[in-house]
């Protein structure tokens, strides 16, 4: 799944469970679950019949079950369904007790069932869902204006116990044979292609599809409505993207990008994709998981699978080939070979992140993807820094944690991790374990031992040592760096500590940290560094090296003085990457507390003066400004601030300017918006009326934007609108009905600072205008961009009972610490500490947890930010 992880999400992790210590290989007795292992399904063959306009549905299920001990009873999950009937081989009839507060049923019968093969029919009903999650209705309107109505399902991480009684747990696999009854109209897919179709009264048609390979219940998929698709083939394998009718052609560039990815994968992998067809479907607006890897379906919220030429942006187009990726990845990681239980679903989502990247730079070297990871590494280490962080590997007791455990850990740290991994062996040898996991695992399931094992086995490596001390604690280690001159060389003595933030009691904690060092010119050197200290030399005295050369590692690095001091002297020879990863390090020294802040801003002067013109060091630069010019809200340095901000960036922005240039590189063009709303948020008075101009322009004729500039003159011009220039906006908001510019015109709007916009951006954002599964992520905004998230916080708890109507049940756990992460005040902390909703569950407690441990440490940065800023602005005069 791909989910895009508002702050909220990142915050999302689990101080409260234990990290998943001396981990073994897969066995499926052994693996963590809710369910007794006693009872095992081999397959489904599943009915539903689907009423649209009551939106229920009626089903009948035989699963072939292997009992594996003897037993009178067979639980499995259901929720928020009604079972009626219960038979075993034909003749025993089942007792049945449900516990909808666990999301069992418990079936009953009068003896023991022996040990073997038996066959288990179940008769149900239940509701299909407004929310989007389980099996549920997304109403929209189509290009024409007419109101439609698609059926969908998302069930990851447990809802496919909404759509059919079973066992709902990633170990329990099996296979799958679904048939549905569906209006007339429908075009409907699913996992596997269609075998037969057959009209029936009242309307309704029944589709049936063929049988699955074995796999699991969360991966079963179906999607139905007024859909067209365009075709391709890869490799063999036909290939389609569904959308919306007369939607369709926005499919062609996501369908081109999965024919290139598609033989990519069968190579590196050494197994070729096993189904008989790959379909992804664009779902319009309601998709709250983003996208999702339902084998040979899958899903996508519209704006990250359709490109539209006219409003779409370079950025989109990117965005797109990424996710794309990340999905089709996969169908290997995490379909033919999947997680045993939830504690390992980073194998899952971390190496679909890496390999999203890995594909999308092999395909599209001009996008520069890797060093543009810069940002996703900045924003992972922000929270593995706290001391509310958790492992990459942890142990997930229930749902509510599961859900939890898809954040910035699971994601980005494990991308960075494997990242590095592959770096230390080598891209052959990483490939070959891969290859080996793959064959050796496939249709089954598999624990991190597994792929440490098989990485081993490749390299010669011992690479679970590594591994462990990255994924089964958390934290960030800290790479200390000290020289000497001895004998006519340069000796650097490298030793570790953990790196934390707004952590007075950090445990002490051991990493295995392989190492790069270098700089240009010189020798590379590798080695990983443990307990010890370690050592080596260069030739001459004072001679600089930097450590992560390539930001390939999982670690932050300190330079004791002389050493930094020699590395800025050089700091125009290095990389991009590599100028963004010393800024990043030397910020989020100053964020621990050891190092001043001037360290940073002299380092940016230093780069910026130099005429840097690459956009990850660029947008490096944009994002702490914007950091430091928010921790300085309230500050009587905040307007000399902004302009020492306006004046480091006016070069960049003279260099770009407004419009886009014939033959421009493609990263100029993506860096173009982000200069100038960094701009307009430091109140450069020239971009302001310019953004003024353009937007009065735009509302008389919007072909008079390209598409990447709309949102920022946007939202420059929204910050202080009178009324009738926000109505006029917020009507478009609720007509648009393209997801990509919808999202782009409420966030611009979420800008506005005024009370009375600001309440109706709150109202507006659970109105209807914006998708339910984009809902708390759009008050988010509004807490973020207003500047005044108090108010938001008040205005939602105003009106919370009727937001919740609209929010998936694995959204609501961290919806409030959602908006209060966003303030500084110690009343709303105080609040979400004691709202009941923050108990509620245990998802619920880990997300307060984490929500409230960026507030405290968000404040002592904004503390020491205050004080240092003034010190260099007057020392600096600026």
């Amino acid at each position: 799944m791909r989910r895009f992880l508002s702050f909220t999400t990142l915050l999302a992790g689990l101080p409260l469970v234990i990290p998943a210590h001396a981990e073994q290989t897969f066995s499926f007795q052994q693996t963590a679950g809710e369910l007794p292992k006693t009872v095992a399904p081999l397959s489904y063959v599943i009915h539903v019949a689907t009423d649209m306009d009551r939106l229920s549905l009626t089903g009948q299920e035989t699963i072939k079950v292997n009992v594996l001990s003897a037993t009178a009873e067979m639980t499995m999950n259901q929720a928020g369904l009604k079972l009626s009937d219960a038979v075993l081989d034909n003749s025993i009839k089942a007792d049945i007790s449900q516990n909808d507060t666990a999301e069992t049923v418990t079936l009953r019968f009068p003896q023991n069932v022996a040990r073997g093969v038996h066959t288990l029919a179940i008769r149900y009903s239940g509701p299909i869902l407004k929310t989007p999650n389980g099996i549920y209705v997304d109403d929209y309107t189509s290009p024409n204006g007419e109101a439609k109505r698609m059926l969908v399902t998302q069930f990851e991480v447990a809802d496919a116990r909404r759509m059919f009684p079973g066992w709902d747990e990633p170990a329990f696999k099996a296979t799958f044979q679904l048939n549905v009854a569906l209006p007339a109209d429908y075009v409907a897919v699913s996992n596997m292609p269609i075998t037969a179709t057959k009209t029936e009264g009242q309307g309704q048609k029944q589709v049936s599809f063929a049988t699955t390979p074995r796999m699991s219940t969360y991966l079963l998929a179906l999607v139905a409505g007024d859909m067209k698709a365009v075709r391709g083939q890869a490799d063999g394998t036909p290939l389609a993207v569904y959308a919306p009718s007369g939607l369709e052609g926005q499919g062609e560039f996501a369908l081109h990008a999965a024919e290139k990815i598609l033989p990519y994968y069968n190579s590196y992998f050494g197994v070729k994709y096993p189904l008989p067809k790959m379909d992804m479907v664009a779902i319009p607006g309601n998709y709250q998981a983003g996208a999702m890897e339902n084998w040979g379906l899958l899903t996508y919220i519209d704006n990250v699978l359709l490109f539209d030429p006219k409003n779409s942006t370079p950025r989109t187009r990117e965005l797109i080939y990424e996710v794309v990726a990340h999905e089709m990845a996969h169908q290997w990681s995490g379909d033919l070979v999947t997680m045993g239980w939830w504690d390992n679903i980073w194998l899952n989502e971390g190496f679909a992140s890496w390999m999203e990247i890995k594909a999308t730079d092999k395909m599209n070297p001009q996008w520069e993807i890797w060093p543009r990871q810069h940002e996703t590494r900045e924003e992972t280490m922000g929270t593995d820094a706290l001391s509310s962080t958790h492992p990459i590997q942890q142990t997930i007791h229930n749902v509510s944690e599961a859900n939890s455990a898809f954040d910035g850990i699971s994601y980005g740290k494990g991308e960075l991790v494997i990242r590095m991994l592959e770096g230390w062996l080598g891209e052959d040898r990483f490939r070959q374990g891969m290859r080996a996991y793959m064959k050796a695992h496939a249709y089954g399931s598999a624990t991190s031992q597994d792929l440490w094992n098989a990485l081993s086995g490749a390299s010669g490596q011992d690479v679970g040592t590594v591994a462990r001390s990255f994924t089964e604690q958390p934290g960030i280690p800290l790479v200390n760096v000290a020289t000497s001159c001895q004998s006519g060389k340069t000796v650097y003595t490298l030793s570790q500590s953990r790196f934390t933030i707004h952590d007075p009691t950090p445990k002490d904690q051991v990493w295995n940290i392989p190492v790069v060092a270098g700089a240009p010119g010189l020798p590379v050197h590798k080695l990983v560094l443990g307990k010890a200290p370690q050592t080596f030399s260069v030739a001459g005295c004072n001679v600089p090296v930097k450590m992560n050369l390539g930001e390939s590692g999982y670690y932050r690095v300190r330079y004791e003085s002389s050493a930094f001091e020699a590395l800025l002297k050089i700091i125009s020879t290095f990389s991009a990457v590599d100028k963004a990863n010393l800024l990043g390090d030397q910020f989020a020294l100053f964020r621990s507390g050891q190092a001043q802040l001037s360290s940073y801003l002299t380092l940016a002067d230093h780069i910026l003066e130099a005429n840097e013109s690459n956009i990850a060091v660029i947008q490096e630069i944009i994002g702490k400004f914007d950091v430091l010019d928010d921790y300085l809200k309230g500050s009587e340095d905040r307007d000399a601030f902004r302009v020492y901000a306006r004046k480091s960036l006016t070069p960049v922005f003279a260099r770009l300017g407004w419009d886009q240039k014939p033959d421009e590189n493609v990263l100029d063009t993506m860096l173009r918006p982000s200069v100038i709303s960094a701009l307009g948020k430091f109140e450069d008075p020239a971009i302001m009326a310019d953004a003024k101009t353009r937007f009065a322009q735009w509302l008389d004729n919007p072909d008079s934007l390209r598409p990447d500039i709309v949102g920022v003159v946007a939202g420059i011009a929204m910050k202080h609108p009178d009324q009738k220039t926000y109505d006029i906006m917020a009507g478009k908001v609720r007509s648009t009905q393209a997801t990509e510019v919808k999202l782009r015109l409420f966030n611009a709007i979420a800008g506005a600072t005024s009370p009375a916009l600001i309440e109706q951006n709150v109202a507006l954002a659970y109105s209807g205008a914006i998708p339910n599964g984009r809902i708390a992520s759009a008050l988010a905004r509004v807490a973020d961009s207003s500047e005044n998230p108090d108010l938001v916080w008040k205005l939602v708890k105003q009106h919370e009972a009727d937001i919740r109507t609209h929010l998936a049940p694995w959204s609501q756990d961290g919806f409030l610490a959602g908006i209060a992460v966003y303030s500084d005040s110690a009343h709303i902390a105080h609040e979400l500490e004691n709202d009941p909703e923050s108990g509620k569950t245990t998802g619920a407690k880990i997300a307060t947890a984490k929500a409230l441990s960026e507030i405290s440490a968000r404040k002592e940065a904004m503390q020491a930010a205050q004080s240092q800023i003034h010190a260099w602005l007057s020392a600096t005069h600026h």
